[in-house]
């Protein structure tokens, strides 16, 4: 069997938010049974990038998305975020930089069901400071209003549609302020319509935050609405068009 064209290599990105080279993920290495899941990937990542990440499922894109998002640690190669050496942090400094550099949002909204849409939203700042400051509950109200939830935001998600919760999700991957949003399947639980407002949505906090969003999707009509589309096939960046979209 011919083996697949290697992508072309990144362009060159000096001020590159994300840049992996030569990046490997393997479970179980060096044991019986390893089974390496990304082989050798190369990835520069821009500040300020709407970037969608396809593939078929058992592709590798959850596994690299937990790379990204220092959920794993690569069994080989470099990553380098906001210009920080990933691989040479200890725990707890991956911890702070994840903290600090980058938001989730996942395809359940996973917020916490005795708290408000207010309170969900300063999780973060509670997180990382130990206590919620007048502040911070000003920017997560304003947060919310950004998102259209302002009259909602002392509701308990479980007085919320699927689509509100998940704009209040989107809202506290913003808390923080974050240069990175990862977005696994954010609108992989909605309705079509819902599934658009969100990510009408999700553009708009981009254009608005400047921050950097990756998105993996397995919706065609979505992925075709982001400004590039990198393509990963069985652990390898197969495509990569790095191209506006219309």
């Amino acid at each position: 069997m011919t083996p697949a064209a290697p992508a072309p290599a990144p362009a060159p990105a000096a001020a590159a938010l994300v840049r992996l080279r030569g990046l490997r993920k393997a479970y179980r290495a060096g044991l019986a049974g390893e089974s390496e899941i990304l082989h050798g990937l190369d990835l520069d990542l821009a500040r300020g990038e709407f970037a969608a990440l396809i593939g078929p499922s058992g592709s590798g894109k959850s596994t690299l998305l937990n790379v990204l998002g220092l959920l794993e640690r690569a069994s080989a190669g470099h990553y380098t975020l906001a210009g920080t050496d990933v691989e040479a942090l200890d725990d707890a400094a991956r911890t702070r930089l994840r903290r600090d550099a980058i938001g989730f949002v996942f395809q359940f909204h996973h917020l916490l069901p005795a708290f408000s849409a207010l309170e969900n939203v300063t999780l973060p700042a509670l997180a990382r400071d130990g206590r919620v400051t007048p502040a911070v509950r000003a920017r997560a109200a304003a947060l919310l209003a950004e998102v259209g939830l302002a009259p909602a935001m002392h509701r308990r998600p479980g007085e919320l549609s699927g689509g509100m919760q998940q704009r209040v999700a989107v809202a506290r991957a913003l808390a923080l302020a974050p240069a990175l949003v990862l977005a696994d399947e954010p609108t992989g639980n909605l309705d079509t319509a819902t599934a658009d407002e969100v990510f009408a949505l999700l553009r708009r906090m981009h254009r608005e935050a400047g921050t950097a969003f990756l998105v993996v999707t397995h919706d065609e009509r979505l992925a075709a609405r982001c400004d590039r589309r990198i393509a990963i096939v069985d652990g390898h960046i197969v495509a990569d068009d790095g191209t506006a979209a219309a």
